[in-house]
């Protein structure tokens, strides 16, 4: 076995141990600092166009990753020919790239010309959006690669996708990432870099659900009625005005 056989079968465990421990050590030790940091109040024209660029773009993207690694090869062929997922893969992936790249470029921009935004970003920050751009690069790079006839000669599902989950029931299979192209080497090892930084950054409110406001009770509100007998108003209330 190969130094890359065991890289690829012993950083994914090492990865999700950080994930999952650090995750529960910043909800544990830090529950005051779970959360984006929302800068909307200091400048939103950005902010509007940006934000669901970037975050609409992630969804796709999360999803098409989710087709590509945990949907057997077999199970697709089924749906559609290779031709068609490909091309699929290639314009979704494509149109979703884009959305992203230029929805993080505006936040970047706006964090970086807008001065409160950009007194209220730490070291931290600048650390998480640097390997965050570099993944996009490199998962858009894959893409790209992708759609070209050197690109079409490798299928991940063949590889990667079989690797990713060989990890998750127990059975490592270190010797199929090995065969695939130093692109996706590069990609992967981006993200494993991005899941361990994950729980230290602002990124962690992606764990947050707000489960709770299903379940909590109705708001109730009130008029204040004017004294009794005294034709008075209570105290901070507000005389009534005629209705209809």
């Amino acid at each position: 076995m190969s130094g890359w056989e065991i890289f690829w079968d012993v950083v994914p465990y090492v990865t999700l141990a950080i994930v999952i421990v650090g995750t529960w050590w910043r909800y544990r030790y830090d529950k005051f600092g779970w959360t984006t940091r929302s800068s909307q109040l200091y400048e939103s024209r950005l902010l509007r166009i940006g934000s669901p660029l970037f975050h609409f773009g992630m969804l796709v993207v999360i999803v098409g990753h989710i087709i590509g690694l945990v949907i057997p090869e077999s199970w697709t062929n089924a749906i559609m020919s290779d031709h068609v997922y490909h091309l699929q893969a290639v314009i979704l992936g494509g149109i979703a790239g884009i959305a992203t790249l230029t929805g993080i470029a505006l936040l970047i921009y706006r964090r970086r010309t807008t001065g409160p935004v950009f007194m209220a970003t730490t070291v931290n920050d600048k650390v998480m959006y640097l390997v965050l751009v570099l993944a996009i690069i490199a998962g858009f790079s894959c893409t790209l690669i992708g759609a070209t006839p050197e690109g079409a000669e490798h299928d991940y599902r063949e590889t990667v996708s079989p690797w990713f989950r060989s990890i998750w029931v127990l059975q490592p299979r270190g010797d199929l990432m090995v065969q695939a192209p130093l692109y996706f080497h590069i990609h992967v090892m981006i993200a494993l870099v991005l899941f361990c930084i994950w729980p230290f950054t602002r990124l962690v409110h992606v764990f947050s659900a707000p489960i709770g406001y299903l379940f909590r009770p109705y708001i109730v509100y009130r008029s204040r009625e004017v004294s009794a007998g005294k034709g008075a108003e209570m105290v901070g209330s507000h005389p009534r005005r005629p209705g209809w």
